[in-house]
């Protein structure tokens, strides 16, 4: 009975090690912006990053001015993104920012890119920038029920596949998906003029 009990314990722990090794890759560390850039518009070229965007309580804080956007150092293909985000209780429905996935050189505001939108009233709906897009669909009825109240934090989830198709969930509620020729690039998250907090921003790569 003991070395069923011994080996049912190892199991659950092999189990659950195995479940923290595979919860994605952070790609924010929580106290810095190493291995993130930063790129305003040539007219903000000379703006400080740490006013736009900065650290505290484990959280990457965007001030939402200027106008710009912070990208990781690296480009990723075939993979899912999961981040935490929320806007200050009381702000606007409008509040906005966005996610940017496969970002395509030149770098300018905004790139190239596929968008799954960072705004509240419609966040996680697909934008297409520069590129045209494909099947693109937003279940607003889905959204509706998923959205939590303003200022609590959210859970949003994007699948970049191999073949251009992104999908996005929200608190694990399927709410948009769309398709383009793009399939690979870096990752990058919008100042678009309110505050909004990110965090626990991982990525698990599919092999």
């Amino acid at each position: 009975m003991k070395t069923c009990l011994s080996l049912l314990s190892i199991a659950v722990l092999f189990a659950s090690t195995s479940f923290a090794a595979d919860d994605g890759t952070p790609l924010f560390n929580g106290k810095d912006l190493t291995g993130l850039k930063v790129h305003f518009k040539d007219a903000d070229k000379d703006a400080d990053p740490a006013k736009t965007f900065s650290v505290k309580d484990d959280a990457l804080i965007v001030s939402g001015k200027p106008t710009c956007y912070i990208y990781t150092d690296k480009s990723y293909k075939d993979y899912v993104l999961t981040f935490e985000w929320r806007f200050p209780e009381g702000s606007s429905p409008d509040s906005n920012s966005g996610c940017l996935v496969h970002i395509t050189p030149p770098h300018k505001v905004m790139p190239k890119c596929v968008e799954p939108q960072g705004r509240y009233k419609d966040h996680g709906k697909l934008f297409f920038l520069g590129v045209k897009g494909q099947d693109a669909k937003f279940d607003e009825a889905a959204h509706k029920k998923a959205l939590k109240p303003m200022g609590e934090w959210s859970t949003t989830e994007v699948t970049c596949k191999a073949d251009g198709t992104v999908s996005v969930k929200l608190n694990g509620v399927q709410v948009a998906s769309g398709k383009s020729e793009l399939t690979s690039g870096p990752i990058g998250f919008q100042s678009e003029g309110f505050e909004v907090h990110f965090r626990n921003i991982k990525i698990k790569e599919m092999k």
